[in-house]
């Protein structure tokens, strides 16, 4: 009883362990942000439900969305803040696995065999793709360690950094539509029908569960159609050439 009684605040208590105006507070209530308060005599009490909501919303806010469209997502979660903050981490989520490695300058030349500007314009360029990420320490983070594995392996081959970055800016432009083509397809297969249907309540979760879903789908799915076609370009064109070799 006595842990429930700390847990009951009254509106102007509420405002200063969350930081907002008392009269933020009643206008989230008045939009139905916020569920309403236990009122016993002529006392509101607010919960930890009421603290947690208040942190979504702020969260949110921080992410860009209106209040409108925040009460719209809570309505379609039946009110449950938690619901609404596992869909929105789940759009936000990164599709890879992997855990980015700080890298030097430095390691970054040895690696791609080169020093001074050249790297200097190597390390731009990996930028731009979305490689690499500069930190304010001079460091670098290597978004994905198996590119940087992948780029050490084609240096140790003797193929020019420059070369693979070019090739890497190829992989980059088809990637970027097929992301596309499966985000289109959650759009318009999952989410708009959702959405015509007036969001319904309890559907979100579903929502949730098929966009989470969606990652292996398409990196299994882009995986497995780019061992299919690697196969018939190797064949076509070594073909060709062992043809061509024959000939001379």
């Amino acid at each position: 009883m006595a842990q429930a009684a700390t847990e009951e605040l009254t509106i102007d208590e509420l405002a200063r362990r969350t930081g907002m105006t008392v009269r933020n507070i009643r206008a989230h209530q008045s939009r139905g942000l916020l569920p309403p308060p236990e009122v016993r005599g002529r006392t509101g009490y607010y919960g930890p439900e009421h603290e947690a909501r208040i942190e979504l919303i702020r969260e949110l806010q921080a992410d860009g969305f209106k209040l409108e469209a925040i009460a719209r997502l809570i309505d379609s979660a039946g009110g449950s803040s938690e619901e609404v903050l596992r869909f929105t981490r789940a759009v936000k989520a990164p599709f890879e696995n992997e855990q980015p490695q700080i890298v030097t300058a430095e390691e970054l030349a040895r690696r791609w065999g080169g020093a001074g500007e050249p790297a200097a314009q190597l390390i731009k360029k990996a930028e731009r793709l979305g490689i690499l990420r500069a930190l304010p320490n001079g460091r670098y983070e290597e978004l994905s360690p198996t590119l940087g594995r992948a780029s050490a392996e084609l240096a140790e081959l003797g193929i020019p950094a420059e070369t693979a970055l070019k090739v890497a800016e190829e992989i980059h432009k088809h990637a970027t539509a097929v992301a596309k083509s499966f985000v289109d397809l959650f759009v318009k297969q999952i989410w708009k029908p959702f959405e015509d249907q007036g969001q319904p309540d309890h559907d979100l979760p579903a929502v949730r569960d098929a966009l989470e879903r969606l990652r292996p789908l398409a990196s299994d799915a882009l995986l497995a159609m780019f061992q299919l076609v690697m196969t018939e370009a190797v064949e076509s064109r070594m073909g060709r050439e062992l043809e061509r070799l024959q000939k001379s």
